[in-house]
């Protein structure tokens, strides 16, 4: 009797069943003062089981009985729960259009072609934007919305196309060259066309066919069919439904290649709506008629005394009432399979042996026993039967069959029972009317979970989605975040320290949350107070540094970025309060964060000096800001190169910095050395500067005393040089050492001569014989190396300049073999037999 009262709802279209269920009854029809009459309205209805929206029709006269004159925009569930409203005043004139994007972002066209966008809460998403200054101009005189975009038509019949609504850049197609407006327009979405741009079907009325315009021209298809009225394009993309002038349903596919059928409705008023049922039929619309027709056999008729609206799904079509929300879909072939009448399918026989078993009739062992070889068929019917059911009471008689069958069934894999009893956990929740999503099990799995929480989460039913999550084992971040940020929005007579204790208590209920994203809301909300709090309880630092950043909280900011030990964070809180404070104040807050202060320092010797020389004054390390000047000094050096004359006029700034850090050592004790260093090298300095001034040749600056002495005799000026000693007490040894190398540079032996001879030298006469030596003059070495008083220096002299017998003699006369046996390897073998018998002659030690 079940099967018999379940099957007499449906209808047969040739060889396929329909059913047209109730989901709800329209809560706006109960309650008074929030009714919604579709002839009176404008609507829009989101797939799958999305909201509606609803706003008087301004394009009608009607009666305003006991509401205000003032248009409202209001936001239903699909069983009519009011969302929420808000009033209409935008400018622009006329209302076109409205549709709900699948991001369920309602989009909203007036006549002079402005866009505004509101989500589910009546709130304003985004800016508004204008499909052009044509459309302006122009005025829009009809629009068709799909997925993400839409598509205007002006009253000077040219398309504007917007691709996609949340990055809206409105481009023109081609002219299709209209002198009137088309009866028809549709549209089939990018996704589905070759050339992945939305193409635009016209109906047009003074010729056959329909025009196709995309962006790159205008092309004409389906001659021959006769003037189209009314045009509804597949959820696939691939089919044509188009009504034509002599009252014919013509089915073609999208390329115009072929008519896959034709029906003859027996009137040429063109249906006011037509929509796809499925892949499967076609609605077709008129005032108190609604017409399904198929492929095959005879159309079925249903008749409305109200006004409804067709809601294409992906399964069926939706249809909404002023009293009620339908569904008009094909019935699933497991559903058929057991509550056909007669049918003797294995699913009927085990849903009809659960009747028997309920009953304790023997009846239900015979029935299981005539379906033992397909049990594992009949249980997963009864499983998938129970997915499409929205009667709570069939779903769970149908999973108690599956069950049943299970039981004798031990090779069924029963995972599939258990995530169907989950997925139903989930559908029955949405579909209560409280909520009022009524989707299918078909709808649900193309929605995905994720989608359909986020959609939960924006209609701010955050238990439920946060129930679902916890069910299907998904991270509930998501859910928990929005529910606070809403909490947060929604508690401004709340204060902080209560608000904080609220959130924290379900933030809690999950592991990785952000705390810094809600906290930046709360700063945005203008709780900056609580926002801190919250930021507080933020683990990540790279998240936590920035926000505190944001809301002013430098001292935090420092102690934490500090704390996490990454440089990258701190300097990023160094240059933003650097950036924000004054000199003073920023000084004074880095000196007592050594971390900070190190990292200050490092980046300032680099690129801020004079910044850093005001940090160290401040904090009275003058030693340091010596260094600084040092360095400044240096770097003026390098930039001689701008001025490389004589007398260069960055001598004296330099000279200048450097006797400021002479006085900086000289404050303290443990500088001594420093600022001596630092007051003979300004003294050095002023002396080359006057030798450049006085020879008129930049050679003399950044050479050390030792090469000014040099140069100073390589250019003659003995006396110069006589006072660089003076002045910087160079030594009498040293001074040998130089002026020796020197006279040999220029190749002035008399000089040089002459100058061993002016008093006994305190070095001895090494210095001479080197510099004979390196400049190459064994001749004039040979005056300087009799007179060396050590016998190892002189035979090593000889041996430099290739005398060996020479260095022989010597070495034996220093009676040193080890240097004996070293010039035996160096020199010639004649010569090391020589060596030999030197060596024999005398008894060295260490031989």
């Amino acid at each position: 009797m079940a099967a018999v009262s379940v099957a007499a709802e449906w209808q047969l279209l040739h060889n396929r069943y329909y059913r047209k269920p109730e989901l709800y009854a329209m809560r706006w029809a109960i309650r008074s003062g929030v009714g919604v009459d579709l002839r009176r309205h404008r609507v829009a209805c989101a797939p799958f089981g999305g909201p509606i929206a609803a706003i008087r029709d301004d394009s009608k006269i009607v009666q305003l009985h006991a509401e205000s004159a003032r248009r409202r925009l209001r936001v239903f569930s699909s069983a009519g729960g009011l969302l929420a409203s808000t009033p209409w005043d935008r400018p622009g004139g006329r209302l076109v259009g409205m549709a709900w994007s699948d991001a369920h972002v309602l989009a909203c066209i007036v006549q002079d072609g402005t866009v505004y966008r509101y989500d589910v809460r009546t709130e304003p998403v985004g800016a508004q934007f204008s499909m052009g200054k044509e459309c302006f101009e122009e005025s829009v005189a009809e629009c068709v919305f799909w997925g993400g975009g839409v598509v205007c038509r002006t009253e000077e019949n040219k398309l504007f196309c917007v691709p996609d609504l949340s990055e809206p850049r409105p481009c023109r197609l081609a002219d299709a060259g209209l002198s009137e407006a088309p009866r028809c327009m549709a549209v089939i979405e990018p996704q589905y066309t070759m050339s992945g741009n939305v193409e635009v079907l016209l109906g047009v009325a003074a010729e056959d066919g329909v025009l196709m315009v995309d962006e790159e021209g205008v092309q004409r298809f389906g001659t021959g069919i006769g003037r189209v009225t009314k045009m509804a394009v597949s959820g696939n993309g691939r089919m044509l439904a188009a009504f034509t002038d002599d009252g014919r349903l013509l089915v073609i596919t999208t390329d115009f290649s072929r008519i896959m059928f034709e029906y003859n409705c027996e009137t040429t008023l063109p249906p006011e709506q037509m929509a796809w049922c499925g892949m499967d039929s076609v609605l077709l619309y008129w005032e108190e008629s609604l017409l399904m027709v198929g492929p095959h056999g005879d159309p079925v008729h249903y008749q409305y005394d109200e006004p409804i609206v067709l809601i294409s799904e992906c399964d069926g079509v939706r249809i909404l009432s002023n009293s009620s929300m339908e569904l008009l879909q094909r019935v699933p072939d497991s559903t058929v399979s057991i509550f056909q009448i007669g049918s003797t399918e294995p699913a009927a026989l085990l849903y009809d042996a659960l009747e028997h078993f309920d009953r304790r009739s023997a009846k239900a062992d015979e029935n299981l026993r005539l379906i033992r070889s397909s049990l594992p068929e009949a249980v997963e019917a009864c499983i998938d039967a129970a997915g499409h059911e929205y009667d709570t009471s069939r779903q769970r008689t149908l999973l108690r069959a599956a069950s049943y069958g299970q039981a004798f069934c031990s090779q069924f894999q029963r995972d599939h029972f258990q995530e169907m009893c989950k997925t139903l956990r989930v559908l029955n929740a949405v579909r209560d009317p409280e909520i009022g999503i009524p989707l299918s099990i078909q709808q649900y799995k193309l929605l995905t979970p994720s989608v359909l929480i986020g959609r939960l989460v924006n209609a701010h039913q955050h238990l439920l989605a946060l129930r679902i999550s916890e069910h299907l084992n998904m991270n509930p971040e998501v859910v928990i975040m929005h529910w606070a940020c809403a909490k947060i929005a929604a508690s401004s007579a709340s204060n902080d320290a209560d608000l904080l204790d609220i959130l924290l208590d379900k933030l809690k209920l999950c592991k990785g949350i952000s705390y810094a994203a809600i906290a930046a809301h709360a700063d945005n909300s203008g709780r900056r107070k609580l926002a801190a709090m919250l930021v507080d309880h933020e683990p990540r630092s790279s998240k936590q540094v920035p926000l505190l950043l944001s809301i002013g909280e430098d001292e935090t900011t420092f102690m934490k970025a500090s704390e996490s030990g990454d440089t990258d964070l701190v300097y990023l809180v160094l240059f933003h309060v650097w950036q924000k404070k004054s000199p003073l104040e920023f000084l004074g807050m880095i000196h007592a964060k050594p971390l900070v202060r190190d990292l200050f320092i490092t980046y300032a010797r680099c690129y801020k000096h004079e910044f850093l020389k005001d940090f160290f004054l401040s904090i009275s390390q003058l030693h340091d800001v010596a260094y600084l000047l040092l360095k400044e000094s240096w770097e003026i050096g390098n930039n001689l190169s701008a001025s490389k004359g004589s007398g260069s006029p960055l001598q004296g700034p330099r000279i200048r910095v450097i006797e400021q850090a002479h006085k900086l050592f000289s404050e303290t004790k443990e500088h001594a050395f420093e600022s001596k260093a630092a007051e003979e090298h300004a003294k050095l300095l002023k002396v080359q500067h006057e030798l450049e001034v006085s020879t008129k040749q930049a050679i003399f600056v950044d050479s050390s005393i030792s090469d000014t002495i040099c140069t100073c005799i390589v250019l003659g000026n003995h006396r110069a040089a006589t006072r660089v000693k003076q002045d910087f007490k160079v030594s009498e040894k040293r001074w040998y050492w130089l002026k020796s190398s020197a006279l040999a540079t220029i190749r002035d032996w008399d000089a040089l001569e002459k100058f061993s001879k002016e008093k006994r030298p305190p070095t001895g006469f090494k210095p001479f014989v080197e510099a004979c030596i390196n400049a190459g003059e064994k001749a004039e070495a040979l005056k300087y190396i009799p007179k060396l008083t050590d016998p190892r220096e002189k035979a090593e002299a000889f041996d430099r300049i290739g005398m060996a017998r020479e260095a022989a003699d010597a070495a034996a006369e220093a009676k040193d073999g080890e240097l004996l046996s070293r010039f035996k390897l160096s020199f010639p073998q004649n010569v090391a037999a020589t060596l030999d018998a030197i060596r024999d002659r005398f008894p060295f030690q260490g031989v």
